[in-house]
């Protein structure tokens, strides 16, 4: 954990010009912050979270909700922060924890059996992932909501839930995938019949589809889809998945080197996303394939890690707590490294430990003090 830490501040600072960034400085700040937390959090027990769980996901629906406030503070076109003073948190990364330790408790608590027998634990669950995914997806934010469906499943799966139920929900993702496909199809007849710009036409589709995508969804779909076709000068909408493959090809085996990327720190790869989102491509450029996959090795030995303590754990709500962790920093790690090289669409969910963000850096520092928990704790005393 100290090691993606530290790669990270290292990659933030590179990011960026030395003398105007000082968000690495902010990192270590956060950094700081999150690690009390995780060894305050290693020496409780996690059955305190089983106790107090219905609080803590009602406290992180609470927060959710006050987006919709005048609390809500608007960036980037979306409002997905909070702002009380100067202090920003992002609601969303609060709430995959009270969410998981929701969901972990009602199953703990849960006879799991035959279908019928399971539905109401099933129902109970889909509820409880269903309201801070429907809120987490009007701020709009569909990336920060896209981590919530595996975890449902890793618990729903770990709980042994009849293989009914994850057929029946297969089929229903596959009829919502290919409505998703046919409205985005839709969307690029629309632009190209009225000889529209993806980037200047934002907006008007909306207002006809029947789905609640936004344009610039649509947007990211198509550039990875076909970048080449509504794109075909690399200048729109699919400038920074052009600008990431170029930073990662350019790397090569051992890299530029600690301070020697060119691709974030000339602007190409845009300062607002070389940060966060495409951070893994300001790595991959300066430490090369060798020291891309040390960092890939480092997450696999830390969800690894993960699924060995809830192994261990001495409890049923201890095992879901540890896989639902190590399935939520797999699929940040997936998604995030995924749409660097252009293999998954960009969705903007950050990399754990290492992109730029408070909430998300403490908030994983907590869910790693849980598992540590789960560690210690593992035996009845």
């Amino acid at each position: 954990m100290l090691s993606l830490i530290i790669v990270g501040i290292l990659a933030i600072r590179s990011a960026q010009n030395y003398h105007l960034n000082t968000q690495w400085r902010s990192q270590i700040v956060w950094a700081a912050l999150g690690m009390p937390l995780y060894f305050g959090m290693a020496f409780t027990d996690y059955k305190l979270f089983l106790k107090n769980s219905h609080w803590i996901y009602f406290f992180s629906v609470a927060l959710l909700l006050c987006i919709f406030t005048p609390l809500g503070w608007r960036h980037f076109g979306a409002t997905r922060w909070l702002k009380i003073g100067g202090i920003v948190v992002q609601p969303s990364e609060i709430a995959k924890l009270g969410t998981l330790v929701m969901g972990a408790s009602i199953l703990a608590r849960s006879k799991i059996g035959k279908l019928k027998e399971s539905l109401q634990a099933i129902g109970s669950i889909l509820l409880v992932f269903g309201i801070p995914v429907v809120l987490i997806v009007l701020q709009p934010d569909l990336g920060s909501a896209l981590p919530f469906l595996p975890i449902a499943f890793a618990l729903l799966f770990i709980s042994e839930v009849p293989n009914k139920f994850f057929i029946s929900i297969l089929s229903v993702l596959l009829l919502l995938g290919g409505l998703v496909a046919w409205d985005t199809y839709a969307y690029h007849l629309f632009l190209d019949r009225h000889q529209l710009n993806p980037q200047t036409s934002i907006g008007q589709f909306e207002k006809i589809s029947l789905l609640p995508l936004k344009d610039y969804q649509r947007n990211r779909i198509i550039s990875f889809v076909a970048p080449d076709i509504v794109d075909p000068q690399g200048v729109g909408i699919s400038w920074n998945l052009r600008q990431s493959l170029i930073a990662v090809g350019s790397g090569g085996m051992a890299g530029k080197g600690q301070g020697k990327g060119t691709q974030a720190q000339l602007g190409y790869l845009p300062r607002s996303v070389a940060t966060n989102d495409f951070i893994f491509s300001v790595i991959a450029e300066e430490y090369g394939f060798i020291g891309s996959m040390c960092v890939l090795l480092i997450y696999a030995i830390m969800m690894a890690n993960g699924l060995r303590i809830g192994c261990m754990a001495r409890d049923c709500f201890g095992l879901l707590l540890a896989v639902g962790i190590s399935v939520l920093f797999l699929t940040h790690v997936c998604v995030n490294v995924g749409m660097t090289l252009g293999i998954m669409p960009i969705t903007g969910i950050p990399l754990p430990f290492i992109s730029y963000g408070g909430s998300f850096m403490v908030i994983c520092c907590l869910l790693q003090g849980i598992v540590q928990s789960i560690y210690r704790f593992r035996s009845e005393y």
